[in-house]
């Protein structure tokens, strides 16, 4: 069954229902439910209504009652857009503080690639890559919170050993029958983004009948998955996985019905940048060419209620949210 997907409204209209998913300045006060019908927020199921409104816990101290950026650091030699350009630790350290600087509020550093077509990276590699950063970083005094972009377990607690704060597990736990027990342990924020198949295979042909009830679905059992190991509801955010087993219409798809996945009342992230589906639209064959696009999906993703927005080009994504909170009357 189709989840129902809240309509947000621009602000400052008379017609406030509720806030959407603790997101200041966001309201929705109609949605569409299973059959694609608009119905009025009254209503909704009256749990429903609570999930889809109530505020967020933080993430690593952080409020999420509006947009927060995440930067992204690959550590790699292969990522579709970057990889190389920080695989030593001296440039990894530089381009991290750059990123803070610019303004993220969270980095999240990966060590494997998991582009279209990645094979697996021996878990040494990925710790040998990944962990000396992290502990570069906290020993040159960075605070923010660190993400590690891990599929693995022993590269997860050893980055956590380090003062990492969070894990962003693409495989949503299913990689590593072993990550569940570390990170119900540690205690820290886990995302769990859906992924139809392996790095390696996944954009082969995706299929789905519906593919936001399915994406839906799949992360629901993923939630109960990551409750029954241990982890705490509070501690989980999701991710749709746009580019990850899903062509160009369902990233579209996934993308117009965003808010249906504030229905599980957790944080919800998003990762667009520089993915090929920009390009396409966009006429950008290069990655690194498909900033403006990667900027529009991030505002389009901001309007919906996003908490948690993962980029490459920090400074001006930051730009754009700032003016499009300041149209939105919510500068202050």
């Amino acid at each position: 069954m189709r989840p129902v997907v809240p309509l947000p409204l621009w602000p400052l209209g008379e017609a406030r229902a509720t806030t959407l998913a603790g997101v200041e300045g966001l309201h929705f006060a109609e949605a569409l439910d299973a059959t694609g019908r608009v119905v009025p927020f009254d209503s909704l199921d009256p749990d429903l209504r609570e999930r889809l409104g109530r505020a967020r816990a933080p993430i690593a101290g952080l409020s999420l009652d509006q947009p927060r950026l995440m930067g992204i650091l690959n550590v790699t030699p292969d990522s579709f857009s970057d990889g190389g350009d920080h695989a030593d630790r001296a440039a990894a350290v530089a381009h991290a503080q750059a990123l803070l600087a610019e303004g993220a509020e969270i980095l999240d550093i990966g060590g494997e690639s998991t582009r279209p077509g990645a094979t697996p990276v021996p878990v040494e590699a990925e710790i040998a890559r990944v962990v000396p950063v992290v502990a570069a970083l906290r020993a040159a005094g960075v605070a923010a919170p660190i993400s590690v972009d891990t599929r693995n377990a022993a590269c997860a607690k050893a980055a956590l050993a380090e003062g990492a704060d969070m894990i962003n597990d693409v495989s949503a736990l299913t990689h590593d029958p072993g990550m569940a027990e570390v990170v119900a342990e540690a205690g820290v924020p886990l995302c769990l983004m859906h992924a139809q198949g392996s790095p390696a295979e996944m954009q082969q042909a995706p299929r789905y009948d519906d593919v936001l009830a399915e994406v839906y679905e799949a992360l629901e059992r993923r939630i109960a998955a990551a409750e029954a190991a241990g982890i705490y509801r509070s501690r989980l955010i999701v991710d749709p996985g746009i580019g990850f087993g899903k062509d160009l219409d369902h990233n579209l798809t996934l993308l117009r019905g965003l808010t249906a996945f504030h229905g599980f009342g957790l944080p919800l992230l998003v990762g667009v940048s520089r993915k090929r589906f920009i390009g396409t639209i966009g006429g950008a064959e290069a990655p690194k060419d498909r900033m403006p696009g990667s900027i529009a999906v991030a505002l389009w993703a901001a309007r919906q209620g996003a908490q948690v927005i993962r980029v490459h080009d920090v400074k001006e994504t930051r730009q754009a949210l700032a003016l499009q909170a300041a149209l939105m009357g919510n500068e202050g």
